[in-house]
């Protein structure tokens, strides 16, 4: 059964069918999915969701697909919990982690859009899917298209890390290395798109792509006893998870399950990439474009999608945002990594440097609970972590060697 009512223009309102659309032909605004909330009301329960498998599915009704899912049923539910050393470190009452670093099947938050995009690509009877990514949706949908056995092509920024570069390789899809940013990748793919009939699932089909995202959000307002977190701090590329995190929550609010948010929105972003978080400061409604120049590249989209609606919402919260040096991006990963025994990608790293500014500037207060979104996992950018965390003590196979290296130079611990 559907509950996609069609698409809905975000500027005009206007209302268009279904299909593989993106852009409003009358004003030229973004299209979303609409729903029909009240027959979705009527059938929705917390029963119903929690009597379901732990994946991103459970909250089917409330995702954009006329049939039953075809990709996905492995993604979803990752670990939330309440992450007391770090608290300590950063001086705050309460502090949890939304941990997507060990999302399946590619271990970050890309694998809930790129289910929901290629369930409904199949839909809409497309045998070929695209992206153009910075890395982590490259990844998603290179492995959930070859378990769904689609073609696809996959289009990069040619001085991608390695680890994302491997992590698409494997599964065997046509990789395409432009010499370019991303934004640049983007316009490419703009075009591609206009002239093959490929699911690009962040073009073409990116209206249903971007409702996976509040997954993320019902998650985290199930997992703290079906309310919504009083402060969320979430990395900022295009600006769409912030966006999604905080229609999932009034989402749910409407349907009942959840009392109204009183969540406040706060967007990280890298110093070299940071252009939401800069019309925040500005009290700017334009979206300045920039040239990323920062270690953080799976953050580096200088012309966000979703970058006015992203600093709209934060507004309408109350709201904030951060800019961190990479230098606090490194110094977050390693504080996340030997506080909680996260290893997170350099996204998470600035999440959780910019989550400490915003406690030090005290924007956060120190004695309300917050909770801070980790997107990715850290094996995909070891190269920005490599030179600051030491090297292995190196010894001889003898006693004598080790109390010498070792025990001796620790103070007998």
């Amino acid at each position: 059964m559907s509950f996609i009512k069609g698409l809905r223009c975000r500027e005009c309102g206007r209302d268009f069918p279904a299909k593989a659309l993106f852009v409003c032909e009358y004003c030229f605004g973004s299209l979303e999915v609409d729903y029909d909330y009240p027959a979705i009301q009527a059938r929705l329960t917390r029963e119903l969701i929690q009597s379901r498998p732990p994946n991103i599915w459970r909250y089917r009704e409330l995702l954009p697909i006329d049939g039953n899912p075809t990709v996905g049923f492995h993604t979803g539910m990752t670990p939330f919990f309440r992450a007391e050393r770090l608290a300590h470190a950063l001086g705050v009452k309460e502090l949890y982690l939304k941990d997507d670093s060990v999302c399946c099947p590619t271990l970050s938050f890309k694998d809930r859009v790129v289910s929901v995009a290629l369930s409904r690509a199949r839909e809409l009877g497309f045998d070929t899917v695209a992206c153009a990514s910075t890395g982590n949706l490259a990844n998603a949908v290179s492995a959930l298209s070859a378990q769904a056995g689609f073609k696809r092509f996959i289009f990069i920024p040619a001085d991608l890390e390695a680890g994302k570069v491997v992590g698409s390789l494997i599964f065997q899809p046509r990789l395409v290395a432009v010499e370019g940013n991303y934004d640049e990748v983007n316009r490419l793919c703009a075009e591609i798109a206009t002239r093959y009939r490929w699911a690009f699932v962040n073009i073409n089909i990116r209206p249903y792509y971007a409702e996976g995202s509040k997954t993320y959000g019902f998650e985290v307002a199930e997992q703290m006893g079906w309310k919504a977190p009083r402060h969320i701090v979430v990395p900022a590329a295009s600006g769409s998870l912030l966006v999604k995190i905080w229609k999932g929550f009034k989402e749910l609010h409407r349907l009942g399950l959840i009392e109204k948010p009183q969540t406040r929105l706060y967007a990280a972003q890298a110093e070299g990439c940071s252009p939401i978080v800069t019309a925040i400061e500005e009290g700017s409604d334009i979206i300045k474009p920039v040239k990323p120049k920062t270690i953080a590249k799976s953050l580096a989209i200088g012309n966000p999608a979703d970058g006015y609606y992203a600093a709209d919402a934060i507004r309408e919260t109350g709201g904030g945002g951060a800019a961190v040096s990479d230098s606090e991006i490194v110094e977050g990963i390693k504080l996340l990594g030997r506080t909680e025994g996260v290893f997170t990608e350099t996204a998470g790293g600035v999440t959780v440097a910019a989550t400490r500014r915003l406690i030090e500037e005290k924007r956060i207060p120190r004695d309300e609970p917050i909770v801070v979104c980790i997107t990715g996992h850290g094996l995909k950018t070891q190269e920005a972590v490599v030179d600051s965390i030491g090297r292995p003590i190196r010894i001889k196979p003898t006693l004598d060697s080790f109390e010498e290296q070792v025990k001796d130079k620790t103070g007998g611990q």
